[in-house]
């Protein structure tokens, strides 16, 4: 694409997209706040504060630290330039730090070279490399502050963080370890981890926490190719996906997905001790648990039924580039990747036809506005309530049992939806 679509084009789509997550978060914690209205606040309203307040400094001056950093930023075509073997070289120039800026803190991902942040224009050190992670995380990581702030507690927002952090960090991990050791590869111990399809600038180490760090947000920029991951690696940024991306997730779309599973949790433990369940003041009743219920079922739906219907198709079979359950996996990726609008991707997988591209688009439409539609329902719903005073009785939503709690039905509701997938995929490649 030319430099003039890339500025004026996808760098407005980037911010658009990072505003209206935020802002359909903010009408939810509205909903929490707001008692006997139909009032969530005023989208226009959202997005222009958003963008002009938040995403626009923050990305100006990270795209200035990036080109400190050896990001380049030009206007400049194809130049040709000379090679140490004697032929030549047609390298792409272009306004790539104020992309790379906004692509990452706002959790898009689509890079302005095909490698993406393997690419050295885009990301060419340590130093970017480590703060391209920072930006991707960063908003999504401050969101939850912004929420215990709006509803008055701040013991509310550092729950839901904990959450985030604890999700994040045993991901990293796991991804480590199993880039490190290569279960099953005696080649992972040989080279010091499995380097295949990592960029040496980075290594193992540093490739594990971008790979695990996007696929937990919605950003999908990648610097390594997770279709060369171990197979427990690279099946748990599928996991990350599958989670719903609320670790902390896309810059707003992972907290409201984390409120309502936080929702269902405190209708669980209502039922457990037999108690109408209450979160924040509000009651949870049958109208805002069906809300929940749609948007936790609607994803995987989109997903699973994708994944079913390509794998039903002889001709779309005939796509994937790797046999077995890798090959399996490459097309499970590919629509929780479109689903939860990721956009990373298992690249064994020849999805540019007709049917993928159709399919695919479909489900980054379906992914991403049929869940709006239930959240901001739910945040209606909530607002039209009048609080209920706190009680003895009532669950408290900001100790660590809670925060134990939310996480394990987190892990519950991810495993008892997606666990025979993943049985077919990354579990089947890894165990066999």
């Amino acid at each position: 694409m030319g430099h003039l679509v890339q500025m004026a084009g996808l760098a407005v789509q980037n911010f658009a997209s990072a505003a209206v997550g935020i802002a359909v978060v903010g009408a939810l914690i509205r909903g929490f706040t707001r008692q006997n209205t139909d009032r969530v606040g005023n989208f226009w309203v959202d997005l222009t504060r958003i963008v002009v307040r938040v995403l626009l400094p923050i990305a100006f001056v990270f795209a200035v630290v990036l080109v400190a950093g050896g990001t380049i930023q030009n206007f400049h075509g194809v130049e040709s330039v000379p090679t140490l073997a004697g032929g030549h070289q047609d390298l792409t120039g272009g306004p790539v730090a104020s992309q790379e800026a906004i692509k990452e803190l706002g959790t898009n991902g689509g890079g302005f070279y095909n490698a993406n942040s393997a690419h050295p224009f885009e990301n060419p050190n340590a130093f970017t490399n480590l703060l391209e992670v920072y930006l991707l995380l960063v908003v999504s990581f401050a969101l939850p502050r912004a929420f215990g702030r709006m509803v008055g507690d701040h013991r509310q927002g550092y729950a839901l963080v904990a959450v985030m952090a604890v999700l994040w960090a045993a991901s990293v991990a796991i991804v480590t370890a199993n880039e490190l050791h290569g279960v099953g590869s005696r080649a992972g111990h040989a080279a010091g981890g499995m380097l295949e399809g990592k960029e040496q600038r980075f290594g193992v180490w540093a490739s594990a926490l971008f790979a695990a760090s996007t696929t937990l947000t919605s950003t999908g920029a990648v610097n390594s190719s997770h279709d060369s991951y171990s197979p427990f690696g690279g099946g748990m940024t599928l996991v990350n996906m599958m989670l719903g991306e609320i670790a902390p997730g896309g810059v707003g779309s992972g907290l409201y997905g984390l409120l309502v599973l936080a929702v269902v949790t405190v209708f669980v433990a209502g039922l457990m001790v037999g108690r109408t369940p209450e979160y924040l003041g509000k009651k949870l009743g049958g109208r805002e648990m069906k809300f929940a219920s749609l948007y936790i079922l609607t994803t995987p739906a989109v997903v699973l039924v994708g994944a079913g219907l390509a794998m039903a198709l002889p001709g779309e079979r005939a796509a994937m580039l790797n046999p077995g359950p890798h090959g399996f996996s490459e097309v499970l990726y590919a629509f929780a990747s479109a689903g939860n609008n990721n956009g990373s991707a298992f690249a064994g997988l020849g999805a540019n036809t007709p049917w993928y591209n159709t399919a695919l688009g479909l489900a980054m439409l379906l992914g991403r506005f049929l869940p709006m539609v239930f959240v901001l329902a739910l945040a209606g719903s909530l607002a039209r309530q009048t609080p209920v005073p706190v009680t003895a009785g009532t669950l408290s939503t900001h100790r660590p049992q809670f925060v134990g709690l939310l996480t394990a039905v987190v892990l519950i509701v991810v495993g008892l939806i997606y666990f025979p997938a993943l049985s077919l995929g990354p579990l089947a490649e890894g165990l066999r």
